[in-house]
């Protein structure tokens, strides 16, 4: 694939351990993820789909393998580092908008800037510019509470672009909404694709591995192509 892959994954492999059993939920995984590239990962319940995802994050540690983000092997990065370099490098959007309650549309989508060290008033007219770019310009100053689901998770993603990341991952994103909801939240990630992150989104939905390059499906731990 690319020679310069945004998102790289060699021989990745996660067991747990259950008394005196050990047990295999990811193993020897290999993933490549171009720049600009949308893939989709599909698979049933209890196959290990967020344990990937949270491994490709560098929100769990692998138990051999390498995930490597934009040229650095997550494994050489102490914890202070990993955190800048996930905050800098990925985004995240997840079923739930996890979006903090007390605070408004852009104060939320500004909160990675503001970790990041971005000056306030850059911050928030970043933040603004996202919001308007998901549709959401005339939402700035209202809490979660007062959006609908369909505009809440379109916070979310504006929260995980506005750092400009290498890649979204993204965990079954439409899960917790309504059809027209769910249909204007993929509509913005293929207006969104086309011109900025690579994305992996984990679903079980088949309409949303329809939108995506490729789609792969988790199966006995390992990746496996997909037909569409």
């Amino acid at each position: 694939m690319s020679s310069n892959p945004v998102l790289c994954c060699r021989d990745l492999c996660r067991s747990y351990e259950d008394g005196d059993r050990s047990i295999a939920v990811l193993e020897n995984v290999e993933l490549e993820l171009a720049a600009g590239e949308k893939i989709a990962v599909v698979g049933a319940s209890g196959s290990g789909k967020s344990t990937l995802l949270n491994l490709l994050g560098g929100l769990d540690a692998p138990t051999s393998g390498s995930v490597s983000i934009a040229g650095r092997d997550l494994a050489s990065l102490n914890e202070r580092d990993l955190c800048q370099w996930r905050n800098q490098r990925l985004g995240f959007v997840y079923q739930f908008h996890h979006l903090l309650p007390e605070f408004d549309a852009r104060e939320n989508v500004a909160m990675p800037l503001l970790i990041a060290g971005v000056a306030r008033r850059q911050a928030w007219q970043s933040a603004q510019d996202m919001l308007e770019r998901v549709g959401l310009g005339h939402r700035l100053t209202h809490r979660p509470g007062q959006l609908s689901g369909g505009e809440r998770q379109r916070v979310a993603i504006a929260r995980a672009l506005v750092n400009a990341p290498d890649c979204v991952l993204m965990d079954e994103p439409t899960g917790n909404l309504d059809p027209q909801s769910a249909d204007q939240v993929l509509a913005l990630i293929d207006e969104l694709g086309e011109e900025s992150a690579s994305f992996v989104v984990v679903t079980h939905d088949p309409a949303i591995a329809r939108r995506m390059h490729r789609t792969l499906e988790l199966r006995d731990g390992a990746l496996w192509a997909s037909e569409r």
